[in-house]
């Protein structure tokens, strides 16, 4: 059996029926291990031995054991890589198990499971029974199916050939097609709308498309072109690409952007609900709502869009877009306690931001959104070593024509003298942009 152990938190959307917390130990023994020893297997927990477990006896473990079960109702490396093995070592013998409430990750989630109640933290003797039924009686169904790696590969390590050949080909492919996608992002203005117009036409022709070519395609319409082309595009696609969650998420922004708020918001929503809940999909539904509070100033909309963010935060510290668009939407609803709220989410912000940049974060907003954080925060020194940087490096790195007026509009947000240290701080970022 791999699983989690102790008590980990499931970080469930609320409404899922979820607790917020899963006593592993306890579903392994109320639960887990009866419904293994009544199929007939004797069960062995991977923390069950004495001293570590390292990775050479962990992988002879699941190479050789007769049955493997794999618990994925929550997120865990450790458990989807034991997975991963086990597929590759054997054909046959790999079952998962998961609460009804569960939202495994990537391609796991298209798997076939064993599911079972799981509603609260520790797992009552009815409960555990209910678990023991559903499992036992699915174990000797379930691990006669080969693994998906078998499926593709039924007689590995043999195979044709003419599949590797065409597996090269297939490459050599996607290589020149990467190749274009970097020209048509390196023209401008309408050299590039041009260049990903054709693109389209070229590899949407109503027949089969590689994701990973409509997934690039997708998102250089997205920003070559315009939204309601990217929307267009999305609609075309093969009925597997358009349910995929990724496209579904580009087509609610794509239908917020094109004016249609209220359909996005209501895809974002259905989203959460059948695919999990994310920082990006918290921040995208927060941009909704901002965006009608832009046009309608309706609190209950700007409430919204604050609730929707500090969720989107809260799900992925290290993902500085919901944090950053906290601090301004604070400041505009004046809250008690809101400005307080603002610094923190701005710092927030500020080291999300940091983090990536050490990592090499390749996203074309990341300075410009560090730079809108330090004014966010009021913090003149942070201001001032960033615009020291965008001097260096030039104004476009820093898309600070898009950019300023935004942090002009936080500079205002503070007293003197804070605000007139950080307009000091715009008129040296001013003093890089070309004469009009």
């Amino acid at each position: 059996m791999i699983m989690p152990y102790s008590i980990k938190p499931t970080s469930a959307s609320p409404g899922s029926g979820a607790p917020d917390k899963i006593n592993f130990d306890r579903l392994w023994e109320a639960a887990l291990r009866p419904a293994i020893d009544q199929a007939g297997y004797e069960p062995v927990r991977a923390n069950e031995d004495i001293g570590a477990l390292i990775i050479n006896e962990m992988i002879e473990r699941l190479a050789i054991s007769d049955l493997v079960l794999a618990d994925v109702s929550i997120p865990n490396g450790n458990v989807y890589y034991e997975v991963g093995i086990r597929h590759a070592a054997q054909k046959q013998g790999c079952i998962m198990t998961a609460a009804t409430w569960a939202k495994p990750l990537f391609d796991i989630d298209q798997m076939r499971q064993i599911r079972y109640p799981l509603p609260t933290e520790w797992i009552s003797d009815e409960v555990a029974a209910e678990i023991i039924k559903a499992v036992a009686g699915a174990i000797p169904i379930m691990s006669a199916g080969d693994s998906p790696f078998y499926q593709v590969f039924p007689k590995y390590p043999e195979y044709d050939p003419e599949r590797a050949t065409s597996f090269k080909k297939s490459l050599e492919d996607l290589s020149r097609f990467q190749a274009e996608i970097i020209a048509v992002r390196s023209a401008t203005g309408e050299e590039c709308r041009k260049r990903a117009l054709d693109l389209r036409s070229r590899f949407l022709s109503g027949g089969p498309i590689q994701k990973a070519v409509a997934v690039e395609v997708m998102y250089t319409l997205r920003d070559c072109t315009d939204w309601v082309t990217t929307l267009q595009f999305i609609d075309g696609l093969p009925e597997d690409l358009r349910n995929s969650t990724l496209v579904k998420e580009q087509r609610a922004l794509a239908l917020s952007k094109s004016g249609d708020h209220d359909t996005a918001i209501g895809a974002l929503r259905e989203l959460i609900a059948s695919s999990g809940d994310t920082s990006e999909r918290r921040g995208l539904l927060g941009g909704r709502y901002k965006k009608k509070w832009n046009t309608g100033h309706n609190r209950i909309d700007l409430d919204r869009a604050i609730a929707e963010y500090e969720a989107g935060m809260k799900l992925d510290l290290n993902d500085y877009y919901p944090s950053c668009n906290l601090a301004r939407l604070y400041r505009t609803r004046k809250r008690k306690g809101d400005d307080d709220k603002a610094r923190i989410a701005a710092a927030v912000t500020i080291i999300a931001c940091e983090r990536a940049r050490n990592r090499k974060t390749n996203d074309e907003w990341l300075n410009p959104t560090l730079l809108g954080a330090a004014f966010d925060a009021g913090d003149v020194d942070k201001a001032q070593e960033l615009a020291t940087q965008v001097a260096t490096d030039g104004p476009s790195v820093w898309k600070l024509e898009t950019t300023l007026e935004d942090c002009r509009t936080a500079a205002g947000l503070y007293p003197d003298p804070t605000k007139s240290e950080l307009l000091d701080v715009i008129a040296q970022l001013e003093a890089n942009l070309p004469a009009k």
